[in-house]
């Protein structure tokens, strides 16, 4: 049966479009020189009881060329996009970003253990176990 709340169907879909707006002007539309822009990968986080999993969509993008950083206040992924076309070629269109990109996570990693990244699918895959906490 369908759902009769229209209203927090299409409040859902304003916010994952203002969301999505958000995320594309800090891609393309950053203050600031040339050298230091970048743009921002997807990101997926997910958690569970036990851990918490963090997808970065980053096809195209060898995973040597991938820097995970940790500190205490979250995660930081980074790294270079290369264009794939020679200089010589005719561009017709755009849309994938090329180029530095960088992806600040905030979390509180006091609490959680980070396992070696890995690379799958064109994603990085980044898990964290929850440290247990004995009372």
């Amino acid at each position: 049966m369908r759902s009769r709340d229209l209203g927090s169907w299409m409040w859902g879909d304003a916010l994952s479009l203002l969301e999505q707006a958000d995320r594309l002007h800090r891609q393309f539309f950053q203050n600031g020189p040339a050298e230091g822009r970048c743009w921002e990968p997807p990101v997926d986080v997910v958690e569970t009881a036990n851990e918490v999993l963090i997808h970065i969509a980053l096809p195209g993008v060898p995973a040597s060329g991938i820097v995970v950083g940790f500190d205490p206040d979250g995660i930081t992924v980074s790294g270079v996009r290369r264009f794939p076309a020679p200089r010589s070629a005719r561009i017709h269109r755009i849309e994938i970003p090329y180029g530095r990109f960088e992806r600040r996570i905030a979390l509180p990693l006091h609490a959680l253990n980070p396992s070696p990244p890995e690379w799958a699918d064109g994603c990085l895959l980044l898990t964290l176990t929850k440290v247990k906490v004995n009372p």
